[in-house]
């Protein structure tokens, strides 16, 4: 098996680290991650400069765009044959319900997807890498049932956003299906001052939840499930379409 990862927290990332150590012994991998954290790049493309890509000791390679600018170049610029799989992560918080719109994880995942490859971003709940080793555990399980055949049953490609609770491998719950919840509005942003006296300002913290009823990603995790979400591109809104269509009519 071959598996393309990437992630948004940076190449040096430990969860990016985690993963690929916990993959490698399974299959053939190839790491193309950002040179810094790019949390909050969502499917963004660099495209009014050019992009480098260079190898750490390690063997990672990292360049100096986004994490869709990593998938893109790995998937159409690094190699002649594409991935049996795409994952992405793990990434440093969680990316439940409104969050999967910003995601730069998520975005890696997505890239891929559209690119027709099955593809998976890996999430830890909380902030700070604790038992980042028990969700890269996880992931390779996630993993290890992808070439099994324990995802047939979806058609391919799949888009899959996982969330695992920073708890021991012991201690994790099953994979539970679920559907994003969803956020209230964002916190608003922070004013501040620089060196200079000039005001600037922080983006907030994201809302508290809204929508985080049985069957969410945010009730799963709550319960110390992992929360498995299967995500689609299609932003069509059909009911407002037919009412549209009528009215225009």
């Amino acid at each position: 098996m071959r598996i393309l990862i990437s992630n948004d927290d940076g190449y040096l990332a430990p969860g990016l680290a985690a993963l690929a150590d916990a993959l490698a012994p399974i299959a053939d991998l190839v790491v193309v991650a950002p040179d810094s954290n790019r949390s909050g790049a969502s499917n963004s493309l660099t495209l009014d400069r050019p992009l480098s890509v260079y190898q750490s000791s390690n063997g990672f390679y990292f360049t100096n765009g986004t994490p869709t600018d990593c998938v893109h170049i790995a998937l159409t610029g690094m190699s002649d044959a594409p991935p049996d799989l795409v994952v992405s992560g793990i990434n440093n918080g969680q990316n439940m319900g409104d969050d999967t719109l910003y995601s730069g994880t998520v975005a890696a995942a997505t890239e891929a997807f559209l690119f027709g490859l099955p593809a998976i971003a890996f999430s830890q709940v909380h902030g700070g890498w604790a038992h980042v080793d028990s969700a890269a555990r996880v992931a390779r399980d996630i993993v290890e049932r992808f070439a099994a055949g324990g995802f047939d049953m979806l058609p391919k490609p799949f888009l899959l956003n996982v969330n695992i609770p920073n708890l021991p491998y012991d201690e994790i719950g099953p994979l539970t299906p679920t559907r994003l919840g969803r956020r209230h509005q964002a916190e608003p942003v922070i004013r501040a001052q620089d060196p200079r006296g000039r005001e600037i300002f922080w983006i907030g913290a994201p809302g508290a939840c809204r929508d985080a009823g049985e069957g969410t990603d945010f009730h799963a995790t709550s319960q110390g499930r992992v929360s498995i979400t299967p995500l689609q591109i299609d932003l069509t809104h059909k009911t407002q379409l037919a009412l549209l269509a009528g009215g225009l009519a």
